[in-house]
């Protein structure tokens, strides 16, 4: 029988005490009419909280920009309505034994397809550009980048007052601050382009906010990934001097806890090592990592929008990489969201009552 023990070790880091060391990954859903959570939404939470998720990260939740959404049923992080819907959720939350975090999300440029509703201008970006090549909108002024550094950090606040164990910024896939990182989307001369560590400023100057915000023992999670859902080939960094160069100044900043984001975890991020983007981000700044990416089941994520289910499959690479300290934590996504029993069958060894998952679950769960 699998040892799956490692999962099940507690995890500490400043402020934050998780009973084992999985986290429930974000995972858009649309279920927030106006950007309001429902009591629809805490039950769902309350679900994986009662399950002994050790670290519930929300979906992405969107800070106070015009453009910051490109749904109009994603929720909000701001405003009355929206955070009177987040205390209810916490509240759910703890009174089921849970942990939660909320993803601030802002979209930028990225195009929805799912939807011909249109958030109101103007389009934030840091070179007008949805994709390499591909004009959609104008480069964000001074005043824009200072305005959303500024709803970043009121929302982080937010959290912190209404309870919320931790906070994760949402740098990863394409989305706002993962297009001053790509170099193929920012194409500023200014402080925030040119060199991989200027294209690195706007994230820093988000994290120095936060911390200044939320204070120095409230953990603060970032979300990367080297993927883009424009490109998936796409590379910020092409060697570890690189990622260090990446990386390091976000650490400096305010970061305590990368959030690695891979279609496949086991995936090598360079060649000579197998470690993954996780297992290379902990070596070279130290701090905590999470790893993510296609655990527990035979099909990667992207390939679920266009309609594959995916089986149940094997933890034992999983469990041989955690067990050796490349990552400290693991999100689970899909797996998790179609059972929300997921953690205790691993726990108890029943790996045979994994459920599978199919694209047409995300429509109809709560």
């Amino acid at each position: 029988m699998t040892d799956t023990s490692p999962l099940f070790r507690p995890f500490a880091f400043k402020g934050l005490h998780l009973p084992n060391r999985i986290v429930m990954a974000p995972m858009t859903r649309s279920f927030s009419p106006g950007g309001v959570p429902t009591a629809q939404v805490s039950e769902y939470y309350r679900k994986r909280a009662v399950g002994d998720v050790g670290l519930i990260v929300s979906e992405g939740t969107v800070v106070q920009r015009p453009s910051a959404s490109n749904d109009p049923d994603v929720p909000h992080f701001w405003g009355d309505a929206a955070l009177t819907g987040w205390q209810d959720v916490i509240n759910t939350v703890h009174h089921a034994g849970g942990r939660m975090a909320p993803q601030l999300w802002h979209v930028g440029a990225a195009r929805n397809p799912r939807t011909t509703w249109t958030a109101p201008p103007p389009v934030d970006s840091p070179s007008g550009l949805s994709r390499p090549g591909k004009q959609f909108g104008e480069p964000m002024t001074d005043a824009a980048i200072a305005d959303t550094i500024a709803a970043f950090a009121r929302a982080a606040g937010a959290a912190k007052r209404l309870g919320f164990e931790a906070i994760e910024l949402h740098g990863a896939h394409g989305y706002l601050i993962d297009q001053f990182f790509w170099e193929g989307t920012n194409a500023r001369t200014d402080k925030y382009g040119g060199s991989l560590v200027a294209r690195g400023q706007f994230a820093a100057e988000i994290l120095k906010a936060v911390r200044a915000e939320v204070g120095p023992d409230y953990p603060v999670i970032i979300r990367l990934s080297q993927w883009k859902q424009q490109d998936y080939s796409a590379r910020i960094a092409q060697s570890p001097d690189e990622m260090a160069a990446w990386l390091q100044p976000l650490a400096d900043a305010g970061a305590d806890i990368f959030h690695c984001s891979q279609r496949r975890f086991w995936e090598a991020e360079f060649e000579g090592s197998d470690l993954n983007f996780a297992g290379w981000a902990k070596k070279l700044t130290g701090r905590p990592t999470i790893t993510v990416g296609s655990v527990g089941l035979s099909g990667e994520f992207i390939a679920s929008f266009g309609g594959e289910s995916s089986q149940p499959a094997a933890l034992d690479e999983l469990l041989r990489r955690l067990d050796r300290g490349d990552f400290d934590l693991v999100a689970v996504g899909r797996a998790l969201i179609a059972d929300p029993d997921w953690v205790h069958k691993v726990r108890d060894g029943r790996l045979g009552e994994l459920s599978d998952f199919s694209p047409a679950v995300l429509a109809s769960l709560v």
